[in-house]
């Protein structure tokens, strides 16, 4: 099993580090998934997985294509943070 991480913002896995909290990528995921069922967002979630979460709670996704998206839950807005998770990490770890 792999663990979580810090690219950029908190990487949820299936083993985190104590920086990170217990809350596994299977737990966040089945929680925004019962959150959200009756939101128009809850058909992206379903075939989606939720890796992360900004500091208002908005859930930030790795979706069916591969693309990490964030959902604001308040507006039901999403905005493309990245076409992929590795373009993610690579976009927030400079080199020295």
């Amino acid at each position: 099993m792999f663990g979580g991480a810090y690219a950029g913002l908190a990487v949820h896995a299936f083993s985190n580090g104590s920086s990170l909290g217990n809350e596994t990528v299977v737990d966040l995921t089945l929680g925004f998934r019962e959150q959200f069922k009756d939101l128009p967002f809850a058909e992206v979630l379903r075939t989606s997985y939720v890796i992360s979460m900004n500091g208002s709670g908005d859930p930030i996704i790795i979706n069916q294509a591969g693309k990490v998206i964030i959902y604001y839950h308040d507006s039901g807005e999403t905005e493309l943070l990245a076409d992929s998770f590795e373009v993610l990490v690579e976009d927030n770890f400079y080199e020295w």
